[in-house]
C-alpha cells in the first residue's frame, strides 16, 4: 500500500523545488526527507527525481506522481476543512476548463458573471486542448468546459452542451496593413498575409469555406492554437487576422489594430459543456444567463 507520509514529503520537495527548501518549510532535516523519498522510490521501483548539476528535476514518473499527489492533498485539505465545520466559510468552488482556442477576453466575460451571484465563488481555471479537457471532465476533475464547439458525438461521454452565444467574425490588422487591403474587401484578401486559428479551432473550417465561396486565396503566414498569440502577431503587423466582433473595441484599444470588414455569415460560437442535464450550480447558471442576454451580443 502507498505510504502517504512518504508521498507527502515527495510532494513538498517537488513543489518547493528541492529537499532543503522542503525541509525548511516542514521544520525537518534534509536527511529525513531524502530518506523518506528514497524509501518511496524503492517501494514503487521508480526514480522520482533525477539530478541535473546541483538541481533535482522530476522524472516522467515523478511528474505523474506529483500531479496525483497535488489532487490527493488538495482534496485532503478540503475534507479537513469540512470535518472541522468550516463549510459555511468556504467559497463555492467552480472548476472550469477553457479550450485554448477560446479568446481570453471572451472567457473572462463569460466567467466574470459567476462573481455576481450572492454566494462567494472561487474559480479554478484550466486551459488546455479540448480532448484533454473532456478527459478531465469525465474524471470529475473539472465541473464544466467552455469551448468553441459542442460536445462531439462518438466519444462515449454522456454530457450536455449549451450554446452560450455567437459573435460575428471580422478581420483586423495594423492600420497600414488594413489601409492597403480595406478597399474592395473581401476580394482584397486575395494574396494578402493572413494569420489563422489552427485546425483545432471550429472557426478554421468555417473560415476556409467562407474564403472558398468568395474565390479568395490569401497567403497564410501563420497558424495558431492560442488566439492571444495570433493577436500578438497581428499587433506586430505580421498579417491580417479574424476575431469575434464581440471583442472589437478591446482589439482596437489594446492592440492598435483596425477593422477591414466583416465576414458576413461567418460566426464564432461558444458553448458550455457539463455532465449535468440541468444546471444546478448557481455560478454556472449565472454564466449561461449573462452570456445569452448580452455578453456575446456585442453590446
Amino acid at each position: 500500500m502507498l505510504n502517504f507520509k512518504q508521498l507527502f514529503y515527495f510532494w513538498n520537495a517537488a513543489r518547493y523545488g528541492g529537499i532543503s527548501r522542503a525541509a525548511e518549510q516542514l521544520n525537518l532535516t534534509p536527511q529525513t526527507i531524502s530518506g523518506q523519498i528514497g524509501e518511496l522510490e524503492q517501494a514503487l521501483d521508480v526514480e522520482l527525481f533525477t539530478r541535473k548539476g546541483r538541481r533535482l528535476e522530476l522524472t516522467d514518473a515523478g511528474k505523474l506522481a506529483f500531479s496525483h499527489a497535488e489532487e490527493i492533498f488538495r482534496t485532503g485539505q478540503e475534507l479537513e476543512a469540512l470535518l472541522r465545520g468550516h463549510r459555511s466559510d468556504e467559497r463555492l468552488l467552480l472548476r472550469v476548463g477553457i479550450s485554448d482556442v477560446v479568446p481570453k477576453s471572451i472567457a473572462y466575460r463569460l466567467l466574470s458573471a459567476a462573481y455576481r451571484i450572492a454566494e462567494p465563488v472561487r474559480l479554478v481555471c484550466l486551459e488546455n486542448k479540448l480532448d484533454e479537457l473532456f478527459g478531465e471532465l469525465v474524471q470529475h476533475k473539472i465541473d464544466l468546459v467552455i469551448a468553441d464547439r459542442p460536445l462531439p458525438q462518438g466519444l462515449g461521454v454522456k454530457g450536455y452542451s449549451r450554446l452560450l452565444g455567437e459573435s460575428e467574425v471580422r478581420f483586423y490588422a495594423r492600420p497600414e496593413l488594413a489601409e492597403r487591403h480595406r478597399e474592395d474587401f473581401p476580394r482584397s484578401l486575395d494574396g494578402a498575409p493572413l494569420l489563422v486559428p489552427s485546425m483545432q479551432s471550429a472557426l478554421r473550417a468555417g473560415l476556409e469555406r467562407w474564403l472558398a465561396r468568395r474565390r479568395v486565396l490569401p497567403e497564410i503566414v501563420g497558424e495558431f492554437d492560442d488566439t492571444a498569440l495570433m493577436k500578438a502577431f497581428g499587433e506586430a503587423g505580421a498579417g491580417i487576422f479574424p476575431a469575434p466582433a464581440a471583442i472589437a473595441q478591446e482589439l482596437q484599444r489594446q492592440h492598435g489594430v483596425q477593422e477591414l470588414g466583416a465576414a458576413d455569415g461567418l460566426k464564432a460560437a461558444y458553448h458550455v459543456i457539463s455532465l449535468e442535464r440541468r444546471v444546478q450550480n448557481p455560478a454556472v447558471a449565472a454564466i449561461v444567463e449573462a452570456a445569452r442576454t448580452h455578453l456575446l451580443a456585442g453590446r
